[in-house]
């Protein structure tokens, strides 16, 4: 590929990515006006919008519950999507794939769908407004991501390691506690953190589920941009784009650590 083409493809694949990336960052320099109202780009920086969400009890709530839902949430997905990994990779032929299919399937199925199938579900047992089932809607999303995280690393894990532990002795919860989940941790992490930047990010299944006891950071910025706009908004905003990126700074130093050679 000749020079003129390599920085035509180059500047081509930057324009994209600024199309796609920059509308998204535009919400940090909003939440730093000092004015009443969003304006691009800000006439003066202020703080002001910062203070007025964390002295506003509505806005720490709904951030506090996010943090519950997506820690309850990414634990019972993490655990059902490993199991459900391992389970997947003692299967063979069509019921694999059958299978699959299956735990894949909240990813190719609507939100909208599934929320209100969950809302005819939760509400005659009373978990509509509450917690635990804002938590267990949100691991219903997440589990694909681990599923399929941790059956990745599971298709990289020698099984040559398994049988010679297995021969020297050692106990089936042994061998997945010193071999299976060392060798697969990658896969554990990468699938818990894109499971709980799904459940930070999910409005559609919160909508459904949320009540005034249990109100997400999403839905109430949905509630809050409904009758005004204000900077406010773009502070919520601002603080789930600096978690998504802690959760793939994580990710990706994890799997830099996983990758290093290690000394003999």
């Amino acid at each position: 590929m000749s020079l003129a083409r390599k920085i035509t493809l180059h500047a081509l694949v930057a324009a994209v990515l600024a199309f796609l990336v920059l509308p998204i960052l535009a919400v940090i320099p909003a939440s730093l006006n000092s004015a009443s109202f969003i304006r691009l780009p800000p006439s003066a920086l202020s703080l002001r919008w910062y203070g007025a969400f964390f002295q506003d009890g509505e806005w720490t709530s709904s951030l506090l519950t996010s943090a519950k839902v997506a820690a309850i949430a990414t634990g019972l997905s993490l655990f059902l999507g490993t199991a459900a990994a391992l389970g997947l990779r003692r299967i063979e032929g069509a019921w694999r794939r059958i299978l699959s299919g299956f735990f894949l399937a909240p990813l190719i199925v609507p939100a909208i769908v599934t929320a209100i199938a969950l809302y005819y579900v939760s509400r005659p047992l009373g978990l509509v407004g509450t917690t635990i089932g804002l938590a267990l809607g949100h691991a219903l999303l997440c589990l694909p991501f681990v599923v399929v995280n941790v059956g990745v690393s599971l298709a990289g894990l020698d099984p040559i390691l398994l049988r010679a532990a297995e021969g020297l002795g050692a106990s089936p919860f042994r061998i997945f506690r010193t071999v299976t989940v060392p060798s697969i941790l990658p896969g554990l992490v990468g699938g818990a953190i894109f499971a709980a930047i799904t459940s930070f990010d999910e409005v559609v299944i919160s909508i459904f589920l949320a009540g005034i006891e249990a109100k997400t950071l999403p839905v109430k910025m949905w509630e809050t941009i409904r009758v005004e706009f204000t900077p406010v908004a773009a502070v919520a905003a601002t603080l789930l784009i600096g978690l998504t990126l802690v959760f793939f700074l994580t990710l990706h130093a994890t799997l830099l650590r996983s990758r290093r050679p290690k000394a003999a």
